[in-house]
C-alpha cells in the first residue's frame, strides 16, 4: 500500500479510537461540505481526514534512488448548536454538542508526534483554518481545517528498468495486476565474493573467500 493511503487510514483508526462518541464518525474526505446542508447537519460532529498534497521532495541519497517526501494531512472537524453560533464552537449543554474548539484540540492531542507504528517521520502540527463559521436556518455550523506534516521515504526505479515484482507482498503488484510493462525480476543472491588486499599493491587479493547463501 502506497504510503499516502496507509498514513489516512492509520490517522483514521486512530482518531475513531481516541476520540471515542465525541463525533459521529470519523472517515476519509468525501467531498461531504459541499453536499446538501440537511446531510452535513446531520452528519455533525463528525471528523473527515483528507490527503492535503506533497509540497517538498528531495533526493537522500547520492544515487537518487531514494527521495523523502515532505507531504500534508487535513483533519477537518465540524460541529453544530442549534442554540448558537458561540455553542458550536465551544460546546454547549447537550453531550452531542461537543464543540468545534474541544474537537480541535483532541484532534492535535492525540495526532501530534505519533509517527502511528510506521516508517514515517512524526505528525508536526500546522495551520489551523476556518472553513465554516455561520449560521444556517436554525442551525449554527463550526467547522475548522486542521493541517499536520509528515515526510516518508520513496524509493525510484533504476534509469531505463521497469517494475519487476520480487513477491505477492512487493509494492509493484499494482503494475501487474494492471498489465502494465514489467521487468525482469532480479536473480537470487546466492553466492559473495570477497578479496582482501594485505600488502597494498592492488594488483591481485592476498586472500580469497566465497561465502554461499541459502537459496
Amino acid at each position: 500500500m502506497h504510503p499516502i493511503a496507509a498514513i489516512e487510514l492509520a490517522i483514521i483508526d486512530r482518531l475513531k479510537r481516541g476520540m471515542g462518541r465525541m463525533v459521529r464518525d470519523v472517515c476519509s474526505y468525501g467531498g461531504e461540505l459541499d453536499g446538501d446542508v440537511a446531510d452535513v447537519v446531520r452528519a455533525l460532529p463528525c471528523a473527515w481526514v483528507t490527503f492535503g498534497g506533497v509540497h517538498k521532495t528531495t533526493p537522500t541519497s547520492t544515487s537518487r534512488s531514494k527521495y523523502k517526501a515532505d507531504g500534508r494531512f487535513v483533519v477537518i472537524v465540524g460541529d453544530r448548536a442549534i442554540r448558537s453560533e458561540h455553542a458550536s464552537r465551544h460546546g454547549g449543554a447537550r453531550s452531542d454538542e461537543v464543540g468545534t474548539y474541544p474537537l480541535l484540540y483532541a484532534v492535535r492531542y492525540l495526532l501530534a508526534n505519533q509517527d502511528l507504528g510506521m516508517k514515517i517521520s512524526a505528525l508536526q502540527p500546522g495551520r489551523i483554518r476556518t472553513l465554516f463559521n455561520t449560521k444556517l436556518n436554525d442551525q449554527a455550523l463550526s467547522v475548522f481545517g486542521c493541517e499536520f506534516d509528515v515526510s516518508w521515504i520513496e524509493e525510484t526505479l533504476p534509469n531505463e528498468t521497469w517494475p519487476a515484482p520480487q513477491s505477492d507482498a512487493d509494492d509493484t503488484q499494482l503494475f501487474a495486476k494492471y498489465r502494465c510493462e514489467l521487468g525482469v525480476p532480479a536473480p537470487d543472491w546466492l553466492t559473495t565474493h570477497l578479496g582482501y588486499d594485505l600488502t597494498n599493491t592492488a594488483v591481485s587479493p592476498d586472500v580469497e573467500s566465497v561465502i554461499q547463501h541459502e537459496p
